[in-house]
């Protein structure tokens, strides 16, 4: 008898094949040793769409709102037709006797697993693999320590219960708010109140009033002091007159010791947030770059909202500690006594500990690695060290200084012990990334004397709010709905460590939000779909305490009826509030298509047009659309350009001689064909020579 072990990728089912001994390579999977490894490629099964329900829900229209499936309906999603066909039959294979679900230990990776296997009706024992490490002994521990997978029966609910939900807004509110106004309008369960976010923050921006203002200054060789704020320059100019050329003292001196403790090991949503600010990486490059050196071996489990380790890693991350100090090249002459007992905490581990490199960095060649991944591994190596260093101690000095009876304010700082800053410095030298401006190190006290003085002064502008980076994004999107949050109450959120980048990503491609240098700015479309919009729908507060009646779930301490009963009650009342509206609320959009007329919708029959980001129908009752930056054609090194588009709608189909494998980078000939579904994203199939 055999055990059917199914990953989430061929690159992850690869590497545990290689654990269990099993190498025979076969069509859609590997065998060998008692065991048969195959795998998923993302998601094989989702939710049917609302026409397949009724064909009447082909069309837009708001009398059958709301849809609220009865009985909810799945589907094998094109494209995954074949490697679906490959793990049903082996899940009844007589051979199999029970299945090992090995797809990343998460709520999506849960979801993935149980529809296929649930789709294709397999009865057989199923037990999970959890694991926070691709590393041969981290697997074989794994393997060793299965647990039942009724033990995951409510994470599964969760994953179900948010796939659910999110169809219920998506649908439901896409359809209603596209009907009222005769716009295309895509609202989503988390995305959308994330655009709010930002068209909020951009709002403020624009309303924001400039405010002129001036100080004076004495300056001193390091010494630089200043005035209040001066509403007229003449009176800072005078100010600055009477103090070049004299002595000042410094007449009082508010001395306090403060002590700055490490910071915790990186989350995913850390490390993307630092990789954004220090290399400009969006989050779904950060999310990308670990992903891969996941699979590699090198670092752990990325998606992940932990920031520290469990009670019994103490032992193996003081070796990792005297590995990296011997590997990493910013640790060159770094002298430090660890304390790993900081970064131990089992309590605050969930499903999976905090992102470290693990050992097999020490026989990897780091100068191979992409950049983006070594400059990634460097800093979550980094991240382990000064976590584990001493707190940074320094004494704060908020000066009041006298120069000719007017007076001058000054912030300063002495070092007691440099700590954990040590560690940063020489890795910020080491990428010559500029330390943010501090308080100088001075060396003052109560009636000390400075001068001569310089004098001058400086004028300034009152700072309107900053658009918001992928930094300060996703800090948002972690923080929404924990206004009052303190370390130990439950964090709410908008998302997940693991979809936050995607959710930046989707509003970005559907041309709702664009991204202008480092800035994340809303586009004029973005900014209108949140004016019409109710609080709701875009509230991040209300959507962050779905994202944790999730986790409820998950937890077993709420049920998924609940929970949609709910969201199906908050569909029912916005259909019944919103039953029509007023022409002078429509003209809030751009009345007229714009754009050229490239082609006839295979859907609807009427013009498509040419956007920004895509080509979509001029019917706003109409969802279909073919982005320019389609995936599927990427993959094949081609374009959706205007030429491409055309074909596409006129014949269906296009017939290529020089397409781009994806695995060996070689030419081949092909045609693609586009398959409209009738409702959703278009799919594309490939068709060989051979099979005409």
């Amino acid at each position: 008898m055999k055990a059917l072990v199914i990953a989430e990728k061929p690159s992850v089912a690869m590497a545990l094949a290689s654990v269990l001994g099993a190498r025979t390579r076969k069509d859609g999977y590997v065998e060998g040793n008692g065991y048969i490894v195959s795998w998923c490629v993302g998601h094989l099964v989702g939710l049917c769409d609302a026409s397949e329900y009724d064909e009447k829900y082909k069309k837009w229209r708001y009398e059958d709102l709301p849809i609220v499936p009865e009985c909810w309906k799945h589907k094998i999603l094109e494209g995954t037709k074949k490697q679906f066909g490959i793990l049903k039959k082996l899940m009844r294979d007589s051979e199999v006797n029970e299945v090992i679900c090995a797809t990343d230990a998460g709520r999506e990776g849960e979801l993935i697993f149980r529809l296929v296997y649930e789709q294709a009706g397999c009865r057989k024992p199923m037990k999970r693999l959890w694991i926070s490490s691709m590393e041969e002994q981290a697997i074989k521990d794994g393997f060793a320590s299965l647990k039942d997978g009724s033990y995951y029966d409510s994470l599964y609910q969760s994953a179900l219960c948010r796939a659910k939900a999110d169809w219920l807004v998506g649908i439901n509110a896409s359809r209603l708010f596209s009907v009222l106004y005769n716009q295309n309008l895509k609202v989503g369960r988390v995305q959308t109140p994330t655009l709010a976010m930002i068209v909020d923050r951009n709002q403020k921006i624009k309303e924001f009033t400039k405010e002129k203002y001036y100080m004076a200054h004495i300056k001193f060789d390091d010494m630089d002091a200043v005035t209040e704020h001066f509403q007229k320059k003449e009176d800072a100019d005078r100010v600055a007159a009477d103090c070049m050329e004299r002595m000042c003292e410094v007449e009082k001196d508010d001395v306090k010791e403060k002590t700055v403790r490490p910071p915790k090991l990186y989350d995913l949503t850390t490390l993307q947030r630092e990789a954004n600010r220090i290399f400009g990486y969006t989050a779904q490059q950060t999310l990308d770059a670990v992903q891969e050196m996941y699979e590699q071996k090198l670092v752990t489990y990325p998606r992940t909202d932990s920031q520290y380790l469990t009670d019994e890693m103490g032992e193996s991350t003081e070796t990792l500690i005297q590995m990296l100090l011997g590997k990493m090249p910013y640790a060159e002459g770094l002298e430090y006594q660890p304390d790993v007992s900081k970064v131990l905490n089992s309590k605050k581990v969930s499903d999976h500990h905090a992102i470290i490199p693990t050992m097999e960095v020490v026989k990897a060649d780091i100068g191979e690695l992409k950049e983006r991944n070594r400059k990634i591994l460097y800093l979550i190596s980094a991240r382990v060290l000064t976590a584990t260093a001493d707190p940074y101690i320094y004494e704060s000095h908020k000066c009041q200084i006298t120069c000719n009876y007017h007076t001058f304010y000054l912030t300063a700082k002495k070092t007691k012990q440099e700590g954990f800053k040590a560690i940063e410095n020489k890795l910020k030298q080491f990428f010559g990334v500029k330390s943010e401006k501090e308080e100088p190190e001075l060396d003052i006290w109560d009636g000390k004397h400075y001068g001569p003085c310089d004098s001058f002064v400086s004028e300034h502008f009152t700072q309107p709010p900053k658009q918001y980076t992928e930094d300060t994004l996703l800090s948002a999107m972690e923080r929404a709905g924990n206004e009052e949050l303190t370390e130990d109450t439950e964090k709410k959120g908008l998302g997940t460590p693991a979809t936050r980048a995607a959710i930046i990503e989707k509003l970005i491609q559907s041309g709702f939000v664009k991204r202008e240098k480092k800035n994340l700015v809303p586009t004029d479309d973005g900014n209108v779909l949140i004016t019409v919009l109710p609080d709701e729908i875009k509230s991040p507060k209300m959507t962050a305490e779905w994202e944790m009646a999730l986790n409820h779930i998950a937890q077993n301490t709420e049920t998924a009826d609940e929970f949609l009963n709910g969201i199906t009650e908050l569909m029912q009342e916005l259909v019944a509030r919103y039953q029509g509206i007023s022409e002078e609320k429509k003209n809030q959009f751009q009345g007229k298509a714009k754009g050229e007329v490239i082609g006839k919708c295979p859907r609807c029959g009427a013009d498509v047009r040419e956007g920004k980001v895509n080509f979509y129908c001029s019917d706003r009752n109409c969802a279909f659309t073919l982005w320019k930056n389609d995936k599927f054609l990427a993959s094949q090194g081609k374009k959706m350009d205007k030429v491409a588009a055309k074909k596409f709608l006129s014949k269906g189909k296009i017939h290529y001689k020089d397409l781009v494998s994806r695995k060996t980078g070689r030419q081949y000939e092909a045609t693609v064909e586009m398959v409209d579904p009738g409702e959703g994203n278009v799919q594309f199939n490939l068709i060989f020579h051979n099979d005409k």
